[in-house]
């Protein structure tokens, strides 16, 4: 596993952090891992992470680690069903606690993300964003996020979008550990999983016309 100790143009406080926390969670929480582990290969089966190309820091392409939530179950023209279809009673709760998320710690360790960031989303949505909205990747992307703890997939693309360019501009450690600490809340409520009749939330089809470049619209 390679580890960037210093992304360029990461704040050394920050990566600091995220080495300390990412490391000590794996460390601490390896029986947990174990646990939702053999709960995955019992209900979605082998493999048990959950891998896919995400963009980070400047939109570079990355391999992102989650916990599996969904059974691999295609149609008869050999495409996946819907998700509804294929999530899992143990998948739903992994999401609706966040432990889907774990395994990006991960990522965290080896400089592709941060503890606090905003949410690296698909590759195919790079092309769909304005100026300002790509302005999201000027920081590392995190496990969790403003935008996660102002609504998370309740809350329109155009505020999340809003909401990741704001953390850009007011980054401080001590936001990131607000983050934190209100992420820690909304994991307890369990707020904002999902859109109201999706499973997740709506993907992002990129911007009507009309909407400002100046202003930010996207998880």
């Amino acid at each position: 596993m390679t580890i960037k100790l210093l992304p360029k143009g990461i704040p050394i406080v920050k990566r600091v952090m995220d080495i300390i926390i990412s490391f000590s969670l794996l460390i601490l929480l390896l029986p947990l891992f174990l646990i939702i582990s053999i709960g995955v290969v019992i209900q979605c089966g082998f493999p048990i992470l959950f891998r896919q190309e995400r963009p980070g820091y400047k939109g570079e392409i990355f391999t992102i680690y989650k916990f599996r939530t969904m059974k691999i179950q295609l149609d008869e023209h050999g495409m996946p069903l819907p998700d509804a279809h294929r999530l899992t009673k143990f998948g739903r709760f992994l999401r609706a606690t966040s432990l889907d998320e774990l395994p990006e710690l991960i990522n965290v360790l080896k400089g592709e993300m941060s503890i606090v960031g905003p949410r690296p989303l698909l590759v195919e949505y790079l092309p769909r964003y304005n100026a300002q909205q790509f302005r999201r990747h000027e920081v590392l992307p995190g496990i969790t996020g403003w935008a996660q703890v102002n609504g998370r997939n309740a809350i329109t693309w155009q505020e999340k979008f809003d909401l990741d360019v704001w953390y850009v501009d007011n980054w401080s450690v001590w936001q990131d550990i607000k983050i934190i600490l209100l992420t820690v809340v909304k994991v307890l409520s369990q707020e904002g999983i999902s859109q109201p009749g999706q499973v997740t939330a709506e993907p992002f089809l990129g911007n009507p016309p009309g909407i400002d470049e100046a202003s930010s619209n996207n998880d």
